[in-house]
Order: C-alpha cells, then sequence, then structure tokens
C-alpha cells in the first residue's frame, strides 16, 4: 500500500469531517478515515494523536473521557462550533484548489 503524505491542513480537514458525523476516539477516527477512502489513506498514530492535541488546543475540537465499545478509557473528540466554521472554510478552500489543479491537469497547454 502507498504511503500518503498529507498536504498541510489535510488531517485536520479529515478529522473535522469525520467529527461532523458526531463523537469518536482516536483510533476510531482513523479507521473511518481508512475506510471511507477504500482503504487508501492510513493514519499513523505519530500523526493523529499530535494532530487531535494541536486542534484541542487551538479550539476545534473538544475531547473527553469515556469508555469504548471495547471497555476501555478513551478520550472522546467532538467538534466546537468554532471547529464546524474551520471544516467549512477548509472544505471550500479545498475544493477551490481542486478545482484549479483539475483545470491545468486538463488544458492542452
Amino acid at each position: 500500500m502507498t504511503k500518503h503524505v498529507f498536504p498541510q491542513g489535510a488531517l485536520e480537514m479529515l478529522i473535522l469531517k469525520v467529527l461532523s458525523n458526531g463523537k469518536e476516539h482516536g483510533w476510531g477516527i482513523a479507521q473511518k478515515i481508512h475506510l471511507l477512502s477504500s482503504e487508501a489513506l492510513k493514519i499513523e498514530e505519530g500523526s493523529l494523536y499530535p494532530t487531535l492535541s494541536r486542534m484541542q488546543q487551538r479550539g476545534w475540537i473538544k475531547g473527553k473521557l469515556g469508555v469504548s465499545e471495547n471497555n476501555r478509557q478513551a478520550k472522546f473528540y467532538t467538534l466546537s462550533a468554532l471547529g464546524k466554521m474551520k471544516l467549512k472554510k477548509e472544505r471550500e478552500q479545498w475544493e477551490s484548489m481542486v478545482d484549479a489543479i483539475a483545470q491545468v491537469l486538463g488544458s492542452e497547454g
């Protein structure tokens, strides 16, 4: 499997998108991204947890201890109001960039 290097801000946007559907713990976030990408994207713990910590410090997400489905203590994350706004903004910028790249790739020049 190809290991992907995420463009700056892409991992945060994917995490925000997963959390827009409700609370989730770190491992669950990574699994959902993996499944939703048809198993093309695999988020390593070394990237995931520092990113979650940074996002929590910035106020985009909130974390609360709880019990996971396998009866283990885990930190569950939810999207904050600021995180919802951040997701909207990042998604618009991402889609604009993807459109611009597609135009260049599809051009005759």
